[in-house]
């Protein structure tokens, strides 16, 4: 009988070691994951950089206060904002952390202009920003906020794709608007390009705030660093989390200087958030993703991945509806209910997880081989022909 509590449906599996895109029971049983800790572990399992990284810091120094200066998270911070727009980074210690953090941000900005009124923030209906009181009202999802009244106000919704309602949602309390630029959970969902722009114009022309969640989709998940790069915008905010640690539990929100200003001394704080440890830990894996051509080769391996889906749908066009993403953040749409397809994959030795509107999400590190993606293939195309008949 465990003594966990039952808030996760846990299969009766688990694993004694992991290496690159390998899990292993304590049998020796082996499988491909393709799950990565959703999205985390972006170098695969007990990568050698990382081990190195983590093992040379834990003999030195683990944790200190905030109090004091950390030189890992002052070089972690500069490795993030010479390689993007923010000009400052708060280091949280999880992706929830990393969403409360941007609402703060954005509501305090306003504050500090003398605009108080403006605090309310616009987002995506049925959209995934965590599973903290507030994300979790941010989601405007009623099945994630059922049981955990009262509402928390300050959050209005549109419904994904509609323009003309999201314009309609803006008052003059608007301060920012919300959005995952791929939309993990809710079934791989990726925002195009014309529409990110559009919303970074109406931000400029209404003077609001864009935050762009790239909790899931960011650290080179997409080919680029950050997905939002695709549409040659710049937001104003973006919490991350997940790949940025490598597995190690880190987070972050990133904000231009002019946002940044508002936060003074006293206006937020992490016991954890951006402990040595942690940071030697998100150092090295900047510096594996900055690696000359680490990139170009997850936009290769995603060109062929979605390739070789594309034909397994063509193949199996009553089973597989839509192939989406982009990068190594991908999802296969099925017509019927992903759960059995889900476990006759588990039953092969893959690795995958659900995600909304009937999708199977495939996260494989983003250093995957060739090899080990027409393995996955060929599992998946073997699912497909066992469901002909």
């Amino acid at each position: 009988m465990s003594s966990l509590a039952k808030n996760y449906k846990r299969r009766n599996l688990s694993f004694s070691k992991g290496r690159g895109s390998f899990l292993y029971t304590k049998g020796g049983t082996k499988f491909l994951d393709f799950v990565q800790g959703i999205a985390v572990n972006s170098l695969g399992h007990a990568n050698p950089s990382l081990v190195k990284a983590i093992n040379k810091q834990s003999n030195k120094l683990w944790h200190v206060s905030n109090s004091f200066k950390i030189p890992e998270g002052e070089e972690l911070a500069r490795k993030l904002t010479s390689k993007t727009f923010a000009g400052a980074v708060i280091f949280q210690n999880s992706g929830a952390e990393a969403t409360e953090a941007a609402i703060k941000v954005a509501r305090r900005y306003f504050y500090s202009i003398g605009q108080s009124k403006k605090n309310r923030i616009l987002c995506i209906k049925n959209s995934f920003h965590g599973r903290t009181i507030a994300a979790i009202n941010a989601s405007g999802s009623k099945k994630m906020t059922e049981g955990f009244g009262p509402k928390v106000g300050g959050f209005d919704h549109f419904e994904f794709g509609n323009h003309v309602e999201l314009k309609k949602k803006i008052t003059n309390k608007t301060a920012a608007i919300m959005i995952e630029p791929i939309m993990g959970e809710g079934g791989i969902k990726v925002i195009p390009t014309w529409c990110l722009k559009e919303i970074r114009k109406i931000c400029d022309k209404k003077k609001i705030l864009l935050i762009l969640d790239e909790v899931q989709c960011g650290i080179g998940r997409s080919g680029k660093f950050f997905s939002y790069e695709y549409a040659n915008i710049k937001p104003d905010i973006v919490p991350i989390a997940k790949g940025i640690g490598g597995g190690f539990p880190i987070g972050a929100v990133l904000m231009t200087k002019k946002v940044s200003n508002a936060m003074v001394p006293g206006t937020h704080g992490s016991t954890f958030g951006g402990n040595p440890l942690a940071m030697s830990v998100g150092n090295a894996v900047m510096d594996e993703i900055f690696k000359k051509g680490f990139l170009s080769r997850v936009k290769s391996n995603s060109r062929y991945f979605i390739s070789e889906l594309n034909k397994i749908k063509n193949k199996f066009p009553k089973i597989i509806k839509e192939i989406r993403g982009v990068g190594l953040i991908l999802g296969i749409q099925l017509h019927h209910d992903q759960t059995k397809f889900i476990d006759d994959l588990l039953k092969n030795k893959l690795l995958t997880i659900r995600a909304g509107e009937n999708v199977i999400r495939i996260l494989p590190p983003l250093n995957v081989s060739k090899k080990e993606i027409d393995m996955a293939l060929k599992i998946i195309n073997k699912v497909c022909n066992s469901y002909k008949n």
